[in-house]
């Protein structure tokens, strides 16, 4: 495990996520480094590791994170799955993409959604992003590193981003990432142990209150062919829920947003 990590305080009396709490000063990718830690036996449950800069971060599908050094939240937590079945991992993916929308509108307001299955928007654009990379051995879930990107106070990007769009340009104001990154974890928290006490149904509610484009016409695109859809929401299997078209359902990578 690398070790260019500072600012350790480890309190074994308590792990929620947040708790250690490690800066690194540049990595080039924190889930990375989440994974390192889980594979040398060094995983404690809610050790979340932030980075002032990352270079070689990653989003879903194989992209890119793209991300302006000491501007932004660049974190990734490890989680304790052990009592998680593999059939939890989309509630797990909702729980967190929950906290993400919860600490985001609250700053942002009420204008923030979540665009399946989760990405955090502001509008029409994109805010934050999250990767959930599992460590599995035959059946049994033991592990998840938390990966997730927040725009704070950049405020120019990089011209292969679509419609990014960050905390600053929505409020005009300067934030302390490092500050917002601690209360994201208080948020992430609190949506994890209502996932352990079984709130899996309440969290889906919420979710598909603020998915994104809800009731909405979009354009989706399944291989080479791009079609319209109206929005309808997502089930307890993760599948994205549409209304226009004979196929009614889709799962996550099956189609792509056409924005």
């Amino acid at each position: 495990m690398p070790q260019n990590s500072i600012n350790k305080h480890i309190n074994v009396q308590n792990f929620a996520i947040g708790n250690p709490f490690i800066e690194l000063i540049e990595v080039s990718s924190t889930n990375n480094y989440a994974i390192d830690a889980i594979q040398a036996n060094l995983a404690v449950h809610g050790t979340t590791f932030f980075a002032h800069s990352q270079t070689s971060g990653r989003g879903q599908r194989g992209k890119k994170w793209i991300t302006e050094p000491c501007n932004n939240i660049i974190l990734s937590s490890i989680i304790d799955t052990s009592s998680l079945t593999l059939s939890q991992q989309f509630a797990f993916s909702v729980a967190f993409a929950l906290g993400c929308s919860d600490f985001f509108s609250t700053y942002a307001g009420d204008e923030t959604s979540i665009k399946w299955p989760n990405d955090i928007y502001w509008r029409d654009r994109k805010a934050a992003g999250l990767l959930i990379e599992n460590t599995i051995r035959g059946h049994q879930w033991l592990w998840s590193v938390v990966g997730i990107g927040i725009n704070i106070n950049q405020t120019v990007f990089d011209p292969s981003l679509k419609n990014p769009v960050s905390l600053k340009q929505i409020t005009g104001k300067t934030f302390n990432p490092v500050s917002l990154a601690k209360e994201l974890c208080t948020f992430l928290n609190i949506r994890y142990e209502e996932l352990m006490r079984g709130q899996n149904d309440f969290h889906l509610e919420i979710y598909n209150q603020r998915i994104f484009k809800k009731n909405e016409k979009v354009r989706l695109k399944k291989e080479n062919v791009i079609f319209e859809c109206t929005i309808k929401g997502v089930n307890q299997y993760g599948e994205l829920l549409v209304e226009g078209i004979h196929q009614e359902s889709f799962s996550f990578g099956e189609v792509e947003w056409i924005l």
